[in-house]
């Protein structure tokens, strides 16, 4: 098989977590840079980094899943708020890592970091595709007869 061929399959059938695994490493980027900044060149205590760095990349990672991934536009508040609660769920699920590597562990900050963010990046993968961006039938039906 041609590896045009293999990519194009691959894409077909995983294409959505392809495009969020892209997204998720350029806000998992923004995230780990304003953390590692806000850290090294401040003293702001670790999980409060944290929350900056998260939230900034859970806002960033919400327009672009909207809009390029997952395609969908209605309920946009309702859907913000799931992906937010999404995203609050994985900031708590990464200040327990970050806790425990470096607080019981004695790991380096930056290793730590980059260690919850792979965890938390496939738990809320799942999360947000079944639950923030499902796919409304009622919304999808009537856009059909429409179209």
């Amino acid at each position: 098989m041609r590896f045009s061929v293999l990519v194009k399959t691959l894409y077909a059938k995983f294409g959505v977590f392809i495009l969020y695994g892209i997204i998720g490493c350029c806000t998992a980027t923004l995230d780990f840079l304003i953390f590692t900044g806000l850290t090294q060149w401040t003293s702001i205590h670790y999980i409060a980094a944290n929350v900056v760095s998260c939230f900034i990349g859970i806002l960033c990672s919400f327009l672009l899943n909207r809009k390029y991934n997952f395609k969908v536009t209605d309920h946009a508040i309702r859907r913000m708020i799931i992906f937010f609660a999404v995203g609050l769920f994985g900031l708590f699920v990464s200040s327990v890592i970050l806790h425990f590597f470096i607080d019981n562990l004695h790991w380096n900050k930056t290793i730590s970091k980059l260690s919850s963010i792979v965890v938390v990046v496939v738990m809320q993968f799942f999360l947000n595709k079944y639950i923030s961006f499902k796919e409304d039938k009622k919304t999808f039906r009537a856009e059909m007869l429409y179209k």
